[in-house]
């Protein structure tokens, strides 16, 4: 079992405290050190002011891939994840490029979770239709593939048109491909489009497009991955597939009996297949997150393996 840890860059109080260069190196390199296989990002470019202050969800973002940038000139091991990015928000070869700028430079580090996006104000603000965004993001990941090819590529887009055009740098290999959410639709494109698939369990939100985007129960779970399974089976898909996940219990305290609930829950979805955990950690402080992470690392991960 892989762990993957939030680098908790949504705090912005006190100032400086985990947006700056010198925390993200710090954080970065804790979680290296800890044994910790990834830390990730989430994306808000611009989003509702209501959610920010009143959405218990709510929380500020750095871009993750420019972010992540600095988490990966940090370290030599770590492996960072966009979780997610919000494909239809921008044209997908600007996606494909800094994606691929990022693998290049990370020497193959990068892995690019995805997902169709669910706040209509932040699809306003960016000028794209909320109503097109399943299309968009169906189409952004055909045209990253085939703009991480190499080549020149042809392809008419609902916003753009490459008539031989050839981006560069081609990734080698080409950042794995997660998809977020537990929808139907985001099995199916994980199923035909991704590398992996990375729901999670259900999160404390007013928003009900999320909740109906996630897992709600280990039933409900299992019936999504034989879904998978199946539609992989269905179109010849045979490869390397991860499956990531939120679970359902967090690690809320420094405690034994925390530990023991975490690595329960995560034991449980192993039965199932998952490779990967990812998870929060409490962060009212850096040097709280930074005791946090090395706890983790000697109670959970090095715990999990014995």
């Amino acid at each position: 079992m892989k762990f993957a840890l939030l680098i908790p860059a949504a705090e912005t109080h006190p100032e400086g405290e985990f947006q700056s260069g010198e925390a993200m190196r710090e954080m970065a390199t804790a979680l290296e050190r800890a044994g910790v296989s990834a830390c990730f990002l989430s994306e808000h470019p611009a989003p509702s002011a209501d959610w920010l202050h009143n959405d218990p969800a709510g929380h500020d973002a750095l871009d993750p891939l420019t972010a992540l940038a600095f988490a990966a000139a940090a370290t030599k091991r770590l492996h960072v994840i966009t979780n997610v990015v919000v494909l239809p928000y921008r044209n997908p070869f600007l996606t494909a490029k800094a994606a691929a700028t990022v693998q290049v430079l990370s020497d193959n580090r990068l892995i690019l979770g995805v997902g169709v996006g669910y706040q209509q104000a932040e699809f306003e603000a960016l000028g794209v239709p909320f109503a097109e965004r399943g299309a968009l993001t169906d189409e952004a990941l055909e045209t990253i593939r085939l703009a991480w090819q190499g080549g020149s590529v042809v392809k008419q887009g609902r916003r753009f048109n490459a008539v031989g055009n050839e981006p560069r740098p081609v990734p080698s290999p080409p950042p794995p491909i997660w998809i977020g959410g537990a929808s139907d639709k985001a099995v199916e494109r994980a199923a035909r489009w991704g590398d992996g698939w990375m729901p999670y369990f259900s999160v404390p939100t007013n928003d009900p497009t999320v909740k109906r985007s996630s897992v709600v129960s280990l039933a409900h779970f299992a019936e999504k991955v034989a879904r998978l399974k199946e539609l992989r089976e269905r179109t010849g898909k045979s490869g390397p597939f991860d499956l990531a996940v939120r679970p359902s219990v967090g690690v809320g305290s420094m405690s034994r009996r925390d530990a023991d609930k975490f690595m329960a829950a995560a034991r449980e979805l192993e039965a199932y297949g998952v490779n990967w955990i990812w998870t929060p950690l409490r962060s009212p402080s850096r040097a709280a997150y930074l005791e946090g992470v090395a706890w983790f690392g000697e109670e959970i991960i090095r715990a999990y393996g014995s």
